[in-house]
């Protein structure tokens, strides 16, 4: 996930490595020496990770005591989980404080659009496929064009497919498997009319994500930082009740509290039970 940089002020990533393997002793000291350097850490996870690294991750998090470690987990595949983290690095370099900046990945996600080229989709789990592409994955030569946010779409490729894209200017990233094939380049991305391309390695999660090491798996994004800055900081902020940091949106990412405003009322039943007795 820590792709290259996108410009010269985006930071380093911190990669938390073989975190679930680690001894428990080890992954805390790394963990907490993250916090006491930076002040907070955002934790970027997919969802599909493993049961266990994700135990481990609440875990570390619960025996620090801390309200200065968010836990962030996009429903993304890995290269636009990658291009995720990447944006929050890059708005990190900004005069964004913790909380207004581990919110915005929120708001990052709704303006990627994230998906990849298959040979099969007989494993492919993250995304539906109707019982008819199943049976056409087993076709030799057959090869499927899946998006997988930020609507799931699927099209068996032919020269006329093509997959719903952005509305606005991105730049497009491409990571290639072991497949062979120039339709995201010379296809997909002329119809989604994007500004740049570039390529890059194909992360290592990316053939179980997809069920198959047969692809090409692309991102579309916004690459320049003055857009995310305006993007981010143009949302109106409010302060966490709970722990008193900044932060956009109806959740603090740090602490989990939602204003008191936000707390769903009781059933009407239950109301009038109560005004009754």
């Amino acid at each position: 996930m820590a792709l290259p940089p996108q410009d010269e002020r985006t930071l380093p990533a911190a990669v938390l490595r073989d975190l679930a393997e680690r001894p428990l002793e080890q992954a805390l000291a790394d963990l907490q020496a993250l916090v006491e350097h930076h002040g907070h850490v955002i934790v970027v996870c997919s969802p599909a990770a493993p049961t266990a690294l994700q135990r481990r991750l609440h875990t570390l998090r619960s025996l620090m005591e801390t309200d200065r470690v968010a836990l962030f987990r996009p429903d993304l595949p890995p290269l636009g989980l990658a291009v995720l983290a990447r944006q929050l690095r890059q708005l990190a370099s900004c005069d964004i404080s913790p909380g207004v900046l581990a919110s915005a990945g929120r708001l990052l996600v709704h303006y990627i659009h994230a998906g990849a080229l298959l040979n099969s989709v007989a494993r492919l789990d993250h995304v539906p496929v109707g019982l008819k592409s199943h049976a056409k994955s087993w076709v030799p030569g057959s090869q499927f064009g899946v998006l997988a946010h930020p609507e799931p779409r699927l099209v068996k490729i032919t020269p006329e497919a093509l997959l719903p894209g952005p509305e606005f200017g991105t730049w497009m990233l491409v990571a290639k498997g072991q497949l062979q094939s120039d339709w995201v380049s010379a296809t997909l991305a002329p119809a989604w009319n994007v500004q740049g391309l570039r390529e890059t390695r194909l992360p290592a999660e990316s053939p179980a994500w997809w069920g198959t090491g047969k692809l090409i798996e692309f991102c579309s994004y916004l690459p320049d930082l003055s857009v995310l800055y305006q993007l981010v900081t143009s949302v109106r902020r409010s302060r966490c009740h709970w722990c008193g940091i900044d932060v956009i949106g109806d959740r603090c990412v740090f602490c989990s509290a939602t204003p008191p405003g936000h707390d769903s009322p009781p059933p009407k039943q239950l109301e009038n039970r109560t005004a009754a007795g």
